[in-house]
């Protein structure tokens, strides 16, 4: 096989990984890959469409992420989420976001830089109207990658993005059997005019006491229905 053909090959063995990498992640996120549940190796890639060599790739990824575990002649197991997981996930987040909001304020934005941010909080209001809470999770998703954005810090970016896997996958579980989230909108609403204002000192102490109370009230709730491991 020529030089060509070869970096052909291998951009299109990493286009397969990241595909398998992504739709796997998805059908743990969505629980269509049940936590606790076993996969063999060639189940995937059946499902998926596609050979085994990238399914085996994007495996290996997914469980330094922690969303799955080798085992070894046994494919993979999809991994619970704990409640110390998710209080683990919370800690991290909370303090990182909290940084993120504190940075944003200090940066001296200009009103273009917002425009997104704003779009998502009108398309949270929009979506609790209707009581729609799989458009409002997409919307308060944005939201949060919007202020990682602003922030503009690649660390922080990279960190949280590994982490949000496992609020997806806990905020699936419990979307409607928390309470309407008007309080969240209205936390998202407050830290956006906090960092507006410059106010690194409210806009920090906001968005880190919204992601305590998150986080307190999401454990709540898989413990309650018995969602989560002990």
């Amino acid at each position: 096989m020529n030089l060509e053909a070869t970096r052909s090959s291998s951009s299109r063995s990493k286009s397969n990984t990241e595909i398998a990498i992504q739709t796997i992640k998805k059908l743990i996120i969505e629980n269509e890959l049940q936590p606790g549940s076993n996969h063999l190796e060639s189940e995937l890639a059946a499902k998926l469409g596609m050979s085994r060599t990238p399914v085996r790739e994007a495996t290996l990824i997914l469980e330094a992420q922690g969303l799955l575990e080798i085992v070894p002649r046994h494919g993979v197991k999809i991994l619970p989420l704990s409640i110390s997981d998710m209080v683990e996930v919370y800690q991290v987040l909370t303090a990182l976001e909290g940084t993120a909001a504190e940075l944003a304020a200090q940066k001296s934005l200009d009103a273009d830089a917002f425009v997104e941010a704003e779009k998502a909080i009108l398309m949270m209001d929009e979506a609790l109207e209707t009581d729609d809470r799989e458009t409002w999770a997409v919307a308060d998703e944005k939201f949060h990658n919007e202020l990682i954005r602003l922030a503009d810090n690649s660390r922080i970016k990279s960190i949280v993005s590994v982490f949000n896997d496992q609020v997806r996958r806990a905020r699936a579980l419990t979307l409607y059997l928390r309470p309407s989230p008007t309080k969240s909108n209205e936390d998202h609403r407050r830290l956006l005019d906090a960092i507006k204002a410059g106010d690194a000192v409210a806009a920090k102490t906001i968005h880190t006491e919204h992601r305590v109370r998150a986080g307190a009230m999401l454990i709540s709730i898989l413990e309650k229905h018995k969602l989560i491991l002990v």
